[in-house]
């Protein structure tokens, strides 16, 4: 819903711009008032922008009670082989320990 009010608001921000700039007045210094129209209509795209992005990006975990789980320990990217006496041999990798998030 607020998607689409913003929509709006903004759509009508952008006639209103340019209505007001394509008014041509009577008086010869005419530079201000669209250098001021210009400048209103970048103020207020900047605070529509701030507040579309504002919002919370976790709306999938809203409903849901997350919590991290038991730390997980174990070796990542390594090369096994078994070797001609049946014995396994691992080389290289990196021993990591991560906890993974678990949501209800």
């Amino acid at each position: 819903m607020i998607r689409k009010l913003m929509h709006a608001t903004l759509a009508l921000m952008l006639v209103t711009g340019s209505v007001a700039a394509s008014i041509q007045p009577a008086e010869a210094g005419r530079g201000g008032r669209t250098a001021a129209g210009i400048a209103a209509g970048i103020i207020g795209l900047g605070i529509l922008g701030a507040y579309a992005h504002s919002r919370d990006r976790d709306e999938y975990y809203r409903d849901a009670e997350c919590y991290p789980g038991p730390e997980e320990c174990g070796w990542t990217r390594r090369r096994c082989y078994t070797d001609s006496w049946g014995d396994t041999v691992c080389r290289g990798g990196r021993w990591v320990c991560s906890r993974p998030t678990y949501c209800d």
